[in-house]
């Protein structure tokens, strides 16, 4: 049973939008985290992803932020991850998506650009 707390939330900071996700991004809520995901990306044009509190992420979580890229990639839109844990970094290598996806240290990093 999954005894951490997940949580997916927006927080706009001015012309940006930082989705905060806590826990394990799994097949329980990867659509809330998609939903979430591309609610931000309608209402700014520049959002990052934060995943530094993120445990654990399986495919549907991965399919979830990758869906966010393709999305804003297509409508000439800033998205990034921000703040990868190791756990979340192991997945993205392994699937090579760190090539992909662009990442950021930090929210300021994010927000430069």
């Amino acid at each position: 049973m999954n005894n951490s707390i997940n949580e997916c939330v927006s927080e706009t900071l001015g012309d940006y939008v930082l989705v905060r996700l806590k826990g394990e991004v799994d097949l329980s809520w990867s659509q809330q985290v998609r939903k979430t995901i591309l609610a931000a990306l309608g209402a700014s044009n520049k959002v990052g992803v934060e995943l530094s509190e993120v445990s654990y992420i399986d495919s549907s979580g991965i399919a979830a932020l990758v869906e966010g890229f393709q999305n804003a990639r297509s409508k000439n839109q800033q998205f990034g991850l921000v703040g990868v844990s190791k756990a979340v970094m192991a997945v993205l290598q392994l699937a090579r998506l760190d090539r992909v996806f662009p990442i950021f240290p930090d929210l300021d990093a994010a927000r430069a650009g």
